[in-house]
């Protein structure tokens, strides 16, 4: 059976990640705390409002109402960017430590070499991306998403579609972006040639996205189920049906986290419960039973023997499936 350390603080958590070994978990209030020998917090913020983790697991991306840009890393916290007075609503960290982040209707990429370029937008930004790949930047905007490419003058790319898109990822191979909108759904564009995907049918807003360890499928929250779009084949989830994992009734799903080796996700909901399950045949695990909040973050360690859970009251800890 699952073991669960628990990390129990004071406010809502927003969001978890492992960097390196250490379970981290950043609060609200713009602080936060991890596991390394013993307890450790960091104050970042006056208010978080995103955070993002690197792609290589070093580091945490985190911006706040204080207009800050901050990366956390082996226990050191860094100011990488600022937008002055304006809240830092969004973030995304790249590859090879590249960073960005949006204040209003601009969004801004920091090179690993401390290079940063602005992009001004007619709307406010509301979701960043980088490519898995090279250094290509995915804005989520009002009717659509812009993709840039910071480290050359050319002209952005524009995907668009009618409607406030408020979050945005890219695919694990490159192949498509996907958007969050305001209306209960998701949308998507096949790169290659921009062919749109319309996912419809959720009952609430989408608020959290997680691509498998292959990128074969795509687990989102916003329904009594994981909802889990296929993308294997050369249409992606185009003209198929997404598999439904872990339905609880009328008890919604408010977080998704895949797991990094094997196909299978991790689901919290609204009471907060949080179970495994495998997509190949929806076979369920229990990984903790309900508590007092609702799930509002999950995140697997690299190895995935060990997965962090934050909620809206606090209640944060660490399931080890290893038992």
């Amino acid at each position: 059976m699952p073991t669960i350390a628990p990390f129990d603080l004071d406010g809502p958590c927003l969001a978890v990640a492992f960097i390196g070994d250490a379970p981290h978990f950043a609060l609200a209030d713009g602080t936060v705390h991890w596991l390394a020998a013993g307890r450790k917090q960091a104050k970042l913020h006056d208010g978080l409002l995103c955070a993002a983790m690197a792609p290589d697991g070093g580091a945490l991306i985190t911006g706040g109402e204080d207009g800050r840009v901050m990366r956390l890393a082996a226990g050191v916290a860094v100011e990488i960017g600022s937008a002055g007075r304006k809240w830092v609503n969004a973030v995304a960290a790249g590859p090879n430590g590249a960073a960005a982040w949006a204040a209003g209707r601009d969004a801004v990429v920091r090179t690993a070499d401390g290079v940063v370029k602005s992009f001004a937008h007619a709307r406010s930004v509301e979701g960043l991306a980088f490519a898995p790949k090279g250094l290509r930047l995915a804005v989520a905007r009002y009717n659509g998403v812009t993709l840039h490419f910071p480290a050359t003058d050319g002209k952005p790319a524009e995907l668009e579609w009618t409607g406030a898109h408020t979050a945005v990822t890219f695919s694990p191979d490159g192949a498509y972006v996907v958007t969050a909108m305001q209306e209960n759904a998701l949308h998507g564009w096949r790169l290659a040639d921009g062919r749109h995907m319309k996912m419809t049918g959720y009952p609430i807003k989408v608020k959290s996205l997680s691509w498998s360890a292959r990128g074969r499928w795509l687990a989102s929250s916003g329904a009594p189920a994981a909802i889990v779009w296929p993308f294997h084949g050369k249409d992606g989830p185009m003209g198929k049906a997404p598999l439904e994992l872990g339905t609880r009734g009328d008890t919604m799903v408010t977080a998704v986290a895949c797991h990094p080796v094997e196909e299978m996700v991790a689901i919290g909901y609204t009471d907060g419960m949080v179970m495994a399950v495998r997509i190949a045949d929806g076979r369920e695990a229990l990984l903790r039973r309900s508590g007092n909040a609702a799930v509002t973050a999950l995140a697997w360690d690299g190895k995935g023997a060990r997965l962090a859970f934050g909620t809206e009251a606090g209640d944060c800890g660490v399931v080890d499936i290893t038992g």
